[in-house]
């Protein structure tokens, strides 16, 4: 587990998954994009899923997290007021719509 309030600094983060040999870890979309600006994330070797809730995860971010992360990036979904997750979308890299695919049109 992380030490309070480390769940905010990306590079106490990054280190503590290299250090712990951590290999999921779950994020909250802006958390994501603040996490693959630390230039060690690169070298994470152990993660072997991350999973993304809480807010809408963009195209954009799903590929800066392909560039940068060799690992699944899982989307999950479901309504906020319930604190739940109801599906769950594996997202595929240079698809537009891999990162969220219920969306209409």
């Amino acid at each position: 587990m992380a030490k309070p309030e480390g769940h905010q600094d990306p590079a106490y983060l990054a280190r503590l998954v290299k250090d712990e040999g951590i290999t999921t870890i779950h994020f909250v979309p802006s958390m994501l994009r603040a996490f693959l600006e630390e230039p060690s994330v690169a070298d994470l070797k152990s993660l072997r899923r991350v999973i993304c809730s809480g807010e809408a995860l963009l195209y954009d971010l799903q590929e800066r997290f392909f560039a940068r992360i060799d690992a699944p990036l899982h989307n999950l979904y479901g309504p906020t007021e319930a604190a739940v997750d109801v599906t769950r979308w594996a997202c595929r890299r240079g698809d537009p719509n891999g990162c969220f695919p219920f969306r209409k049109g």
